[in-house]
């Protein structure tokens, strides 16, 4: 399991994933699930994994080597809008299915793989979207500023009350980064390092790329700050005072 995220903002993109690769209890491994696509100047497209590795990788293979669409060989170099690119990662993971999708299932193993690929094209919108195991996808937008893929259920909440389209860029990061917190203190599935990626829309160039570990001290600020922070919230709140409707 995996935890990845994404904000689109009105200043830029905040990208932020994990590394852990759990295939059993005695057989955990690093892989970067953030795969980065930039020509400066012309284009940024950075895609985030979550689910079945080996169906990933063989999405981020086609996506490299090129997909025919319409009688055109299509990747991320020479598509011409952040949708085109999300409907080749749809086509990459439909090809993949009808290669393995039915080996997979022989063998009870689960046809699981979603991505989150943001970025710009020169002449075009900064867009961030979210790709599903059938190749649908859908978009984030102003009011629902942020995505996420892989275990996401323990940094949603925070995103939930403070995410917001007019959110600063580096605040997104702090917000981007308290999630991860929350999910790595939840679940052991998802592990350090983690990767950060920051784009500013229009830049058409990456302005902020951070591998992050456990000794990163701002992380470790972030970590200890919010769970004193949520300590001290729980502590101020009132008790109930239901004890005086006790018979």
């Amino acid at each position: 399991m995996t935890y990845c995220v994404g904000l689109a903002l009105a200043e830029g993109l905040v990208l932020l994933a994990d590394t852990r690769t759990n295939a059993g209890l005695d057989n955990i491994a690093t892989f970067s699930k953030m795969h980065v696509f930039e020509t400066p100047g012309e284009r940024v497209l950075t895609l985030l994994a979550a689910g079945n590795l080996a169906v990933s990788q063989a999405v981020l293979n086609l996506l490299q080597e090129g997909v025919e669409i319409e009688g055109a060989l299509a990747t991320f170099a020479n598509v011409k809008s952040m949708f085109r690119a999300a409907q080749l990662v749809g086509e990459a993971v439909r090809r993949v299915w009808r290669v393995d999708g039915e080996a997979m299932q022989a063998q009870n193993v689960t046809f699981d793989a979603t991505f989150l690929l943001g970025g710009q094209i020169a002449g075009r919108t900064m867009r961030l979207f979210q790709i599903y195991s059938a190749g649908n996808f859908i978009e984030a937008t102003e009011d629902t500023p942020f995505l996420q893929i892989g275990e996401h259920k323990y940094g949603k909440p925070i995103l939930d009350r403070a995410a917001r389209f007019d959110t600063a860029l580096y605040d997104g990061i702090k917000l981007a980064l308290v999630s991860m917190d929350s999910t790595l203190r939840s679940n052991l599935t998802v592990g350090m390092p983690i990767d950060l990626l920051v784009y500013r829309r229009d830049a058409l160039r990456i302005e902020r790329r951070r591998r992050i570990s456990e000794d990163d001290p701002y992380f470790r600020m972030i970590s200890e700050g919010w769970s004193e922070a949520l300590r001290a919230a729980y502590r101020a709140i009132p008790r109930p005072d239901w004890q005086q409707d006790a018979p």
